[in-house]
């Protein structure tokens, strides 16, 4: 449970402003949030922060923003302020964006048309536990119970090579040259880790593989 004797605080980086004000509303209208910081860019975000009394717990990141963008306000943000929990906001779904953005320090990745409802678990969910995973809440009931009741998977030293691999800007058949393995190899490496881990993209096995301590992205 949260503790009761303040709200977690909340900061947004977005240049939408009429996005930013909307999400603002959404999220102060949450059970036990505040939002505490609004910026319009990284730049902005580094004037307002150090005149800030106490720090957000958790900082909203948009992707693309002009002067410093997602990436380069992440890495920011994780060198200055490494305890606070990072989730990069955008509409842009290509793989490597996210894998970026995870790499830059995000403990999760949302899209801006998420339902409310999502939003406000996953708030709760990264401060909470550190990360947020959405394709852990689209599992069948079935399957959440069989996961549950298994052991805990091992993982060989091949897997977790591949794993770090896929956390860098390389295509599967890139990885397979790397590994100096076939692709159909690496395909079944990719497979096992998506039934081990109970995920059904590469971002979530990155997002997962960082969350079970398998990978650091140092």
């Amino acid at each position: 449970m949260h503790s009761k004797e303040r709200k977690i605080r909340i900061g947004l980086v977005d240049d939408h402003q009429l996005f930013s004000k909307s999400l603002s509303l959404l999220i102060s209208g949450f059970t036990n949030f505040e939002i505490l910081v609004e910026a319009s860019n990284g730049i902005d975000l580094q004037e307002k922060i150090s005149r800030l009394a106490t720090l957000p717990d958790i900082m909203l990141v948009d992707v693309s923003m002009p002067r410093m963008d997602g990436p380069q306000t992440t890495v920011w943000l994780k060198k200055n302020y490494p305890d606070m929990r990072l989730i990069a906001l955008s509409m842009n779904d290509r793989e490597q964006t996210i894998i970026t953005m995870l790499k830059s320090g995000c403990s999760a990745y949302l899209f801006k048309d998420i339902h409310p409802t999502e939003l406000e678990r996953a708030l709760n969910e990264v401060y909470q536990k550190g990360f947020y995973n959405a394709d852990l809440h689209n599992r069948s009931i079935a399957s959440f119970v069989k996961s549950s009741q298994d052991e805990a998977p091992d993982f060989s030293n091949r897997e977790v090579e591949f794993l770090k691999l896929s956390c860098q800007d390389l295509t599967y058949l890139q990885i397979a040259d790397q590994m100096n393995l076939s692709l159909r190899t690496i395909d079944g490496y990719r497979e096992a880790l998506f039934k081990k881990l109970g995920i059904q993209s590469r971002t979530s096995m990155v997002l997962e593989g960082l969350r079970k301590g398998l990978i650091s992205l140092d």
